[in-house]
């Protein structure tokens, strides 16, 4: 059964994670406190918005749609703030990410 709440969660857990890829950079080898505090929070929070999810998500899909979102999250991230390369095949492989969520996503319903 298709659920829009169950789906809520898992973007918003998928969506969290690149966020703590981000403060587990600026935390320096866990040296800055305020950074590492950070990173263990959404570290904790990120997956258990997946686990909200995966009440009513199959979970191999649910996993794969989270860390789709979370890797498509953390490359944009790297590219608009730390200027990473960007490449056609690095953006074909990010397609390809998108349309393997979607799919699994559409399979579930």
């Amino acid at each position: 059964m298709f659920s829009i709440i169950a789906y809520v969660w898992l973007i918003t857990g998928g969506l969290l994670e690149p966020v703590w890829v981000l403060s587990m950079k600026k935390s320096n080898n866990f040296t800055d406190k305020k950074w590492t505090v950070l990173t263990a929070f959404f570290v904790v929070v990120s997956p258990f918005f997946l686990s909200l999810a995966m009440r009513e998500i199959p979970v191999g899909t649910a996993y794969a749609v989270w860390t789709g979102i979370g890797a498509i999250g953390a490359t944009a991230l790297g590219v608009f703030l730390y200027k990473e390369a960007v490449e056609r095949r690095r953006l074909f492989f990010i397609f390809l990410i998108i349309v393997g969520s979607v799919g699994l996503g559409l399979g579930g319903v």
